[in-house]
Formats: structure tokens, sequence, C-alpha cells
């Protein structure tokens, strides 16, 4: 099959899936006397048929040409210029939405020097250069270079010149920084190599300040991402692995939504924190560089070999340091400098947000959503999201201005700004709109990216979402192999036992790392994110090789990527899901009223809700849910509490950390006892 066949048969089923979410869950037809459908009908195959018809995938594809043709950094002219062409598709008389606005926040941004670039170098100690880091990637297609190529670095890194002997870190987490000191490794006033992935952007440079280390350079290790791989003939453009020179760029500020205005929308009237006084930046200069640059550093480096889980493959013994060997490239006393010259700067940027009016619930929110900026021209990350974000509220607004169908609940189309500096625009939204959309939110659906690639579906979400995935993917065809339905291929590549329904794919649980954050954590909106992704069995890499690259490009695309106290707690839990679970049963055999159905998603919609403690971890903005909010261990759900416990196993039974575990406990039960009240019934208090 040929590549561009492959692109627009993937994207048109990334949208397809969107639709089937939307349609099976959010829509009847646009008759006021038509009853209402039964709620065992997940989606109304006519509907879905008319939509099939009126979908077309070559309109993706040229979406996506014309999304990524110019690198669109937030508030950049390009992304406002897309704003633009996002408000025009929505306000298009004959395929246009109700409504459509462009709310602009001004909030903190961060950006490289322009006079004064970012720059490593290995100096002698007589100050003479040795060797310089390239300050871009290596124009491979033509299309890596020019003014609106925002050049590598780590966005919100303060500025600095700090230089010391280098020492390689693995990946910067506090165990790392450890090892290296019970090794006897000076760290104090060194300059950190260090690899991505084992902790984030910031927390790599939050741990080495705390070890004593003056800058941090972070690389991607072909290891982690190219499946060892590293030269240039097998790597883009050849391959859809990572070239030796490519960076990923990123933010490092901790923290998501506007450095300045936390729990406040950043509008120009809101107070504001001071710059030099705001909590998350990262402590000291980093700068991110490419595996090649990386490779003569680390393979120069003198000292005790590194132990076997941090090797990687730059072809050559990693060592730890401190400084270069006598027999390298360089002179053993040479040292690492790392200038940095970063800006923080006010900006205005923009959310477009576009409305379909529903029929029957006008005030209970669907939202669809995914970020508009990229770190240069995004093409996978994120306007593969945003290429099958306009056809499908195109298909949807083309049958809204024909009169044939309105949907039975308002669906909000979402293209938000600045999320690669931290989540900004859909953080301000939902910080401006808190008690609106707690109170009235049905689902946030997000798709930051389409597709990392065209083997099978990835999808995370919250466990009242599962179902709704379930129905919708069985209902899609696949885009191949043929006959199967996205469902049926996507159990064949990730699947787990389910002890109430057998073989079931596997949803993964969310983080942080996308647009549904502010909405899970903030708000307890159940959420879910979707993509086409790889198969996992075949490759090691993290992410897409050119993730946040010069050379995550429409090329790039279209060649290769489309292709006990508790426990009782939770048996009252248990005992309320199983009588609802009864109750829907009975409901569906049936013919319920409208409002008999709006009571009981409203159970199911609240459901996340109760799992909210805002005062869970106070160390922790925003984050308030207590079952999916940040863990240090491996395990998945309760995190305040398995945090507490890792915390607390090696001091004594009296001690603060012990007296957490019992408070985090508490949490949990009064977590899971307000679940229950909400699925029982809702007469009964």
């Amino acid at each position: 099959m040929q590549w561009v066949k492959v692109l627009g048969g993937v994207l048109g089923a990334a949208a397809l899936l969107g639709l089937g979410i939307i349609l099976g869950h959010f829509a009847i037809p646009k008759e006021a006397d038509v009853p209402a459908p039964s709620i065992s009908q997940d989606l109304d195959l006519e509907v879905l048929e008319t939509v099939m018809q009126h979908l077309d995938a070559s309109r993706i594809r040229e979406n996506l040409r014309e999304l990524s043709r110019e690198p669109h950094l937030a508030s950049s002219p390009r992304d406002e210029a897309l704003v633009q062409v996002l408000l025009q598709r929505w306000q298009d008389p004959e395929s246009g939405l109700d409504s459509a606005e462009a709310p602009a926040y001004q909030v903190l941004l961060s950006f490289p020097g322009q006079e004064q670039p970012n720059l490593v170098t290995v100096v002698s100690p007589t100050g003479r250069v040795l060797f310089s880091c390239r300050q871009s990637e290596q124009n491979l297609t033509g299309e890596q270079a020019g003014p609106d190529v925002v050049p590598p670095y780590a966005a919100y890194a303060p500025p600095g010149t700090p230089q010391g002997l280098l020492v390689y870190a693995n990946r910067g987490t506090e165990e790392d920084f450890t090892n290296l000191q019970t090794q006897g490794i000076k760290l104090e006033g060194t300059i950190a190599l260090i690899r991505y992935g084992g902790a984030g952007r910031g927390a790599k440079a939050v741990n080495a300040a705390k070890y004593g280390v003056a800058g941090v350079l972070v690389y991607t290790d072909p290891t982690d991402i190219n499946d060892g791989l590293s030269s240039a003939n097998a790597t883009f453009p050849n391959s859809w692995h990572l070239p030796p020179s490519g960076v990923e760029r990123g933010s490092y500020f901790e923290y998501f939504g506007d450095p300045l205005t936390p729990y406040l929308p950043a509008n120009p009237s809101s107070f504001r924190l001071d710059p030099d006084a705001a909590p998350g930046f990262p402590p000291i200069p980093t700068q991110p560089i490419g595996f090649d640059d990386a490779k003569i550093l680390l393979c120069n480096l003198q000292g005790t070999v590194a132990p076997a889980a941090w090797q990687g493959a730059l072809g050559c013994d990693y060592r730890l340091g401190p400084g270069f060997r006598s027999d390298g490239d360089f002179p053993a006393d040479s040292q690492v400098n790392v200038s940095v010259h970063n800006r923080l700067e006010l900006r205005n940027s923009s959310n477009v947000l576009g409305i379909i009016r529903g029929a029957v619930e006008p005030d209970r929110y669907v939202l669809y959503g995914n970020h508009r900026d990229s770190w240069v021209h995004g093409a996978v990350d994120p306007s593969s999201g945003t290429a099958v974000l306009l056809e499908l509220s195109r298909v949807l607004g083309t049958l809204l201005k024909k009169g044939t169908w309105r949907p039975r609940r308002s669906i909000v189309f979402a293209s938000w700004g600045a999320e690669e500096f931290g989540l900004i625009g859909s953080t301000e939204f939902t910080e401006e709109f808190f008690s609106k959309l707690q109170e009235r939110t049905v689902a946030y659906i997000n798709v930051d990216i389409s597709v990392f690639a065209n083997a099978t579906l990835r999808a995370q979400g919250t466990p009242p979402v599962q179902s709704v995935i379930f129905a919708a993917t069985k209902q899609i065809p696949a885009p191949s192999p043929v006959g199967l339905s996205i469902y049926d291929n996507w159990i064949r590549y990730s699947n787990r036992s389910s002890p109430a329904y057998g073989l079931v794919p596997s949803l993964g649980s969310l983080g942080a790392g996308s647009d549904y954050a502010p909405f899970v954590h903030f708000l307890g909106i159940s959420s879910m994110d979707i993509a086409y992704t790889y198969d996992r069995s075949k490759t090691s890499a993290r992410i897409y090789p050119t993730y946040h690259t010069a050379f995550d490009t429409f090329g790039y695309v279209d060649k290769f990527v489309d292709p006990g106290p508790l426990v009782t707690a939770v048996e009252k839990f248990e005992g309320a899901a199983a009588a609802l679970d009864q109750h829907i049963s009975a409901l569906q055999k049936g013919t319920p009223d409208p409002l008999q159905v709006r009571m009981l998603n409203d159970q199911l919609m609240l459901l996340e809700r109760t799992f909210l403690n805002p005062r869970a971890f106070p160390e922790e903005r925003y984050y308030s849910h207590v079952l999916w909010a940040p863990r240090t261990g491996s395990v998945a759900t309760f995190p305040g509490l398995a945090n507490a416990c890792s915390r607390a196993m090696n001091t004594g039974p009296g001690s603060a950390a012990w007296a957490e575990v019992q408070r985090q406990l508490s949490i949990l039960v009064v977590a899971l006892e307000g679940a229950a009240a909400t699925l029982r019934p809702v007469a009964d208090l």
C-alpha cells in the first residue's frame, strides 16, 4: 500500500473513532418529537453511516499538510494565523458550528536568546574553545533551517554560563545522583550529562541542583528512541529514526498552567507572582543537545565504567567522570561550558472554541480537544490531532447546517494554545470556567496526537470511559487488516484479563502528559486520550523518534508514521457499583424516559468528582485526584497512600511519616465512601 493511502486511512480511522465516541453517547436526531434513544444503543448506526459518507480522508491529509507547512511555536505569527484558520472553518456558513470564538490569555513563555544563542562548548584550562555542540539541527530536508525554526532549548531554564568538569548521571533521577555520590564522585560545580527518560524534564534539573551540580545537558540516547540505531544512513530521512543531530525541545517548568497565575485565569487583571520568586522553574541552566554531540562528550569521559543499566548505544563504554580522560580528544583538565541566554516574556496565546448546542441537554458539555502549538512543524504532535479535529467538526457542522442532525448534549471543540509550555491554554480555560465546567461537563476527549504510527489504537482514560471506548471501537473498522474492527485489532496488540468480561484491550491510565491533565486532576472530569500507535513488540522507542524536533514534518508523517479500613470502603463501592449495573440492566430492558437517563448519566458523570480532595497533595499544584495523582513508585492507583508507605518504611511506628500514611488512608476511605454514595439511588441520602 502506498504511504499516501495509508496516511489517509489511519487518519480517517482516527476521525471515525472520534465521531463514533461522540455520536454513540451524545447524539440524537434533530426532530424534537423523536423519542430519546435507548441507553443500550451505544451508536446510532444510521447517523454513523451518514457521517461516513461525508468523511474525506484526503481532506485530513491536506489539513495536515497545511497545518505543518510552517513552524508554529506558541504565540508566533504562524500560530495566530492558524487561530484564524480554525475560526474561519468553524464560522463557515455551510459547514461551520453554532458559534466560535478565540479568547486570549496573557501568559509567561520562555524563549532562547536571539542576539546571544545558547551554546555548549569544551574549553581548555586557558579558556580556548576546543569543541562546540551544534546550535541547530542538520538541515536534512530543507525544513530544519530558517528564522521560524526555534533553536533547541530547555524552556524556562534560567540564563547562566556555568562551567565545570563533566559527569554522566544516567537519567537524572535522585537515585542516579545518590549512586554517583556513593561512589565518591564529587558533584559540586560539575556539569551533568543526562539522557531523556526515567524522570520528567524539570525533575532532572531539580535533582541535579540538590547535589550541587552547576548545569545540565540533556540528550536522547539511541537505545531509548532508535532501537540502538545511530548512524546517519540508518536514521531520518532514510528511516523514521531520530537522526544524530536531532534534539528534543520541551518545557522544564514543573507544574502546568501559566507560571505566574496559579489557580487564576491569566487575564490582564489577574494577580501575578513575581517571576523571580515563582516556584517551578528549573534552578540551574539546562540545555538539550543531539546524540552526535553527546557521543563526543560521553565517549571521552574518564572514571569508573557506568553500571550496565546506564549504558547506551553511542558505540563506547559509558563512564561516570568527572572530567575527560588523558588519551582522548581533549586535555584531561578540560571543562564544559553551558551558556544559556533564555528570556521570559508575557505573550498573548489564544484558545479556539467551537460550539454545537445540544438539542435536549444544552447545559451538558462534551469537550473534544487538542493543542495547536508546536515546537517546530509539529506534523505528528499536534497537527495530526488538529487535522482530524477539523475534519470531524466539518462533517458534524455540515449535518448541522443542513438541519438533519443536532446532538443531545452540547459539543465543544477546542484548539488549545501554548500546550507545549505546560498545558497552558487548557489550564487557563479550566481556571476561568471552573464551576461551570465541573458542574456541567460530561467528559473530555483528548486527541493530542492522532497517529504515532499505524499499527493499533492506544487509549488512555479514567475507568468510567472504558465502556464508551470499547463500544465505539467495536463498531469502527480498523484501517488494516481488513475485516477487523479497531477493537479486534487493538486486543491483538494490548490486552488484559478482566474478571467480569474476560480478555479485553488494555486501557492506560492518565498522567499529566497532555491537555486532559487539568480536566482530570483539577476538575475531576472523566477523560480519555486516544491515538494510533506503533507495535511495541517491535520497538523499544519511548515515543515516536522525531518527537519535539525539527524533523517532525509532513514528509516524516507521510512516509514513516502512518504506516481493610480501606477494604470495607472498597466493598461498599463495589456493592454500589454492582447495584447500579443492575439498575442499568433493568432500564435497558424497558423504555426509560429521558429524565431517568439523565439521572443515571449524572451519577456516572459525577463519580470522578468524588475522588477529588484539594488537601490531599498540598505540595503538588493542581493535583487533587486521589486515584491518579503523581506517584514515585510502581503502584498505579492510590498513589498518595503508596508514596506515604514508601517514605515510612524505614521509620519508627510513631513517626510523622506513619502519621501521613494514616492521613492518606483516611482520605481514601472518605473518597471511596463518597463514591459509593454517588452510585446509590439518587433518592437515597
